[in-house]
């Protein structure tokens, strides 16, 4: 069996799109973790965020076998633009915009993976990210989506601005903005991470 770890993204689209399926495994392995967070964050709820990943790779493969797909080199940013429209039309659908609300429900840093850790530097990290999601959650819906975005889809601002719907600017403010309400709720609860 062939490895591709050391392929390129649109390597791997092409050999997807001449019948490997190992392929297209390896891209869902690259990108699984960012989409999911990035939906997760979005809507707010497991088991939707599930659904949506899910609808996500589907209209991904239907793209790439019809040969629609012309996004070289870009292959993150634009499952990432898919996800996020899949998640506005669901909000479009049901006509009313996601909740901010804490989720008793499996945290959203659980899906990441941190290799080589203690026990007690995984509670601390679990207990860092468990303040930032919090304060995540406190957010006005617009600076949270390009924070998310930016850290957990590792999209640049112009990709951000595309998916968005946005000028550059408006999300390199709203990012500003996004911050500067972070550290301020930091400072007034003193945490620190």
């Amino acid at each position: 069996m062939r490895s591709f770890s050391q392929t390129t993204d649109t390597q791997l689209v092409n050999a997807f799109q001449n019948g490997s399926i190992p392929a297209f495994e390896e891209l869902i392995s690259r990108y699984k973790d960012k989409l999911y967070t990035s939906i997760f964050f979005l809507v707010k709820d497991k088991y939707l965020a599930e659904d949506l990943f899910q609808e996500t790779f589907i209209k991904i493969i239907d793209t790439l076998r019809t040969g629609r797909y012309n996004e070289e080199g870009k292959f993150l940013q634009w499952a990432m633009r898919i996800a996020h429209n899949l998640c506005v039309d669901y909000f479009r659908k049901i006509k009313r915009t996601p909740a901010i609300v804490t989720s008793d429900d499996k945290d959203i840093f659980e899906v990441l993976y941190f290799a080589d850790e203690t026990p007690e530097q995984k509670l601390m990290k679990a207990q860092s990210h468990e303040r930032v999601h919090r304060m995540l959650e406190l957010l006005p819906e617009e600076q949270r989506e390009v924070i998310v975005l930016r850290h957990f889809g590792d999209l640049s601002f112009k990709d951000i601005a595309k998916v968005t719907n946005c000028s550059i600017n408006t999300a390199l403010g709203r990012m500003r903005y996004g911050l500067i309400n972070l550290r301020k709720m930091m400072m007034e609860k003193q945490i620190s991470l």
